[in-house]
């Protein structure tokens, strides 16, 4: 299936590893030109190896830094030409008790995971509404839903940017100029942030780590943990052209674990 985006430029954050790492990929493999940002030089530099081998037509600009920082994004910014596809995403929180964090605390979780998709937004819509064509997809989490105890942090700061975007997203200005906004909600993915929390979680409970994950990997209906290139297909279809008339959207992929109907 052609998603009509040959020759579109994406801004995908924290994209060196993980899911944001599959949905760059997925992007590469349509034709997209990325610009892919990470902290870490040497992981996005590889990353960027591999995309390039994916499909060698495609640029791959890579900046390090912080994308939670006004330089960071306006480095990344700077280094795509036009911005017609925005991934936002950034690492979690860590895991804890809210009873040990602190405002700062707070602050540096709601800069990652509200404010700096937020500022991104801000940054990119309006051209992408003169262009007439814009995607954003937000990489938010399964908790937004059906919040996990120990990540407290994320639930309150992701949930915050799923509140804003509801609004932003069915502004007329945008939808009607064919801009979507929409989340993609990640259960349990195979990723360095699940073996991390689910260590901090087994370290806590005085449990073995492979044992908890094990247990994890149990507890989902699929029996598995799902992979960052099927993730990575799921945001490639939120930002094709096919998708004008979904947005404002929460679209969960988590193997059924959350059982509710709505």
């Amino acid at each position: 299936m052609d998603l009509g985006i040959n020759g579109k430029w994406a801004l995908v954050c924290a994209a060196s590893k993980g899911l944001g790492k599959g949905c760059a990929a997925a992007l590469v493999r349509e034709g997209v030109h990325v610009v892919i940002t990470a902290r870490g030089d040497e992981a996005l530099q590889a990353t960027a190896a591999e995309l390039r081998a994916l499909n060698p037509a495609v640029q791959v600009r890579t900046v390090a830094g912080d994308i939670t920082t006004a330089e960071g994004r306006a480095a990344a910014l700077a280094a795509c030409p036009q911005v017609d596809i925005l991934v936002n995403n950034a690492g979690g929180p860590p895991a804890g008790d809210f009873r040990e964090w602190n405002r700062d605390t707070w602050i540096a979780a709601l800069d990652a995971n509200m404010l700096t998709p937020i500022e991104l937004i801000k940054a990119t819509v309006d051209g992408m509404a003169e262009r007439g064509f814009g995607r954003v997809v937000n990489i938010t989490s399964a908790a937004v839903k059906a919040p996990y105890e120990a990540l407290g942090l994320s639930n309150g700061a992701r949930t915050g940017l799923t509140g804003f975007v509801a609004g932003l997203a069915r502004q007329s200005r945008l939808a009607s100029r064919n801009v979507t906004i929409n989340n993609l909600l990640p259960g349990p993915f195979d990723t360095d942030r699940l073996r991390s929390n689910t260590a901090a979680v087994a370290q806590r409970a005085g449990q073995g780590f492979d044992a908890l994950w094990e247990q994890r990997r149990l507890s989902n209906p699929t029996q598995r943990f799902g992979r960052a290139d099927e993730f990575g297909a799921a945001c490639a279809f939120l930002c094709s052209v096919y998708t004008g008339y979904m947005t404002g959207q929460n679209l969960m992929l988590d193997g059924g674990a959350y059982p509710g109907t709505f």
